[in-house]
């Protein structure tokens, strides 16, 4: 313990660089100051040296422009600015399982202080190089039956959840909280409603979910700086357990509430505004965000010592699949997920839609034979999906198509199949054991 405090000693820059507010209009507040003191990602205090903080994001000529952690009431033209050699960084160690943090890292579950690691993380890490970090590993059994037969994941991989607003993504995302074979899970709440952070912790997670976990929540009425960090906060921690040779299964809700508090950020510093008021800056960062999951570096065997597998929301504006977010994290992300309206509509969840789902690691991680099983699934529901219009009105006569006929009498079978109940988990082999049993019944 002497020995960390020693080290944090022998770190800390006790110089602070005074400032003054020059210009506030809407989120953006501008500061004069000296210089050297000034540099993108610097922090600042306002009004005191304990005052409210607030980072450097761009610069009008001299001027710095800074954005607010927290409110600004009360602040006044000319007030000082302390511009501060604060570190971006913390401390994770075991004990902040079971724990809800933070975008800085520090506790909101007023369950006391949390430990500190013996060593400091940068929060804004970069990607680990491409040509070091080791390859995917096996299948991922995350419990879900639609997920692992139809668009199953690789250790280290990454996928974008894509749901519109009440589909169930937030049931979904307890199921693979709680069901996944991994050693930590990390869950980024970005953006998130207040009410639902509790409900989601105590209903959806529950206590045997949380033992194993780590939770940031950022609220949606924070400040858009304290939502942008919290998704970095996020795989920050996910990067300490891996690095420690942990299974780590990475869950950020929600890639798009990201982006739009990088929107906000770009716009009050200049930023001209793109595709749906996006700026340039918000395709910059997502992938340096989505690059920091999967396999650690590679080591002397070939294999990392462990992996960030990452699952990523998207939130489709109007169920529009096609929008700038959505568009981008597809390119980036190895696969992705859709759960679909119609589908919840009738009843059936999770609402996966496995004909539109895709892992593109999966031939990798299937048997030759599970792979014939998942195809011959597949190709019952495609058939059903191309006639289901014509089926439900009663324009299709039986018996005109082999294949249709064969795959009406196993829609019914297989949309109960896909069918699973919140607190039930099924690996891998009873999964297939299930559809196989399916399949060779009709």
């Amino acid at each position: 313990m002497f020995a960390e405090l020693a080290s944090d000693i022998a770190r800390t820059d006790y110089r602070y660089f005074r400032g003054r507010v020059a210009g506030l209009n809407g989120l953006k507040l501008e500061a004069t100051g000296p210089l050297e003191a000034m540099r993108i990602g610097a922090r600042a205090r306002l009004g005191a040296v304990d005052g409210p903080a607030a980072e450097i994001v761009g610069f009008a000529e001299s001027r710095a422009i800074l954005m607010p952690f927290a409110t600004l009431e009360g602040l006044r033209p000319g007030a000082p600015v302390f511009f501060l050699p604060e570190s971006s960084e913390i401390r994770v160690s075991p004990g902040w399982l079971g724990r809800v943090v933070d975008a800085f890292g520090a506790p909101a579950d007023q369950l006391g202080p949390l430990p500190r690691g013996p060593r400091p993380r940068a929060i804004r890490a970069n990607p680990p190089s491409a040509h070091g970090r080791a390859r995917v590993g096996p299948r991922l059994d995350l419990g879900v039956k639609a997920v692992n037969l139809f668009a199953a994941i690789c250790e280290g991989q990454r996928m974008g959840l894509f749901a519109g607003s009440g589909v169930g993504k937030s049931v979904l995302m307890s199921m693979l909280a709680k069901g996944a074979a991994a050693d930590v899970v990390v869950i980024g709440l970005i953006g998130e409603r207040g009410r639902e952070v509790r409900e989601f912790i105590e209903d959806s997670l529950g206590p045997e979910g949380l033992k194993r976990a780590v939770v940031v929540a950022a609220t949606s009425d924070e400040p858009a700086l304290r939502r942008r960090q919290a998704a970095w906060m996020t795989l920050a921690i996910a990067e300490h357990f891996r690095d420690e040779g942990l299974k780590v299964l990475c869950l950020l809700d929600s890639v798009t509430r990201f982006a739009m508090a990088q929107r906000e950020i770009g716009l009050a510093s200049g930023e001209p505004p793109t595709t749906k008021g996006y700026t340039p800056s918000v395709f910059a960062e997502l992938p340096r965000l989505l690059e920091r999951a999967g396999p650690g570096m590679q080591e002397g065997g070939g294999r990392a010592s462990g992996s960030i597998t990452g699952i990523f929301t998207v939130l489709v504006d109007g169920d529009d699949h096609n929008e700038p977010v959505a568009d981008a994290a597809r390119g980036i992300l190895d696969g992705h997920l859709v759960l679909e309206r119609r589908i919840a509509e009738r009843g059936r969840y999770p609402a996966v839609n496995v004909l539109r789902s895709i892992s593109r690691l999966m031939p990798q991680c299937h048997t030759p034979d599970e792979q014939k099983l998942v195809a011959a699934a597949r190709r019952a529901l495609a058939h059903y999906s191309d006639m289901e219009e014509l089926i439900r009105i009663g324009a299709y006569a039986r018996g005109a198509d082999p294949e249709i006929d064969r795959a009406i009498a196993l829609n019914g079978p297989l949309e109960r199949f896909l069918s699973q109940a919140p607190g039930e988990r099924q690996g891998f082999h009873e999964s297939f054991a299930e559809l196989g049993t399916i399949l060779a019944s009709k």
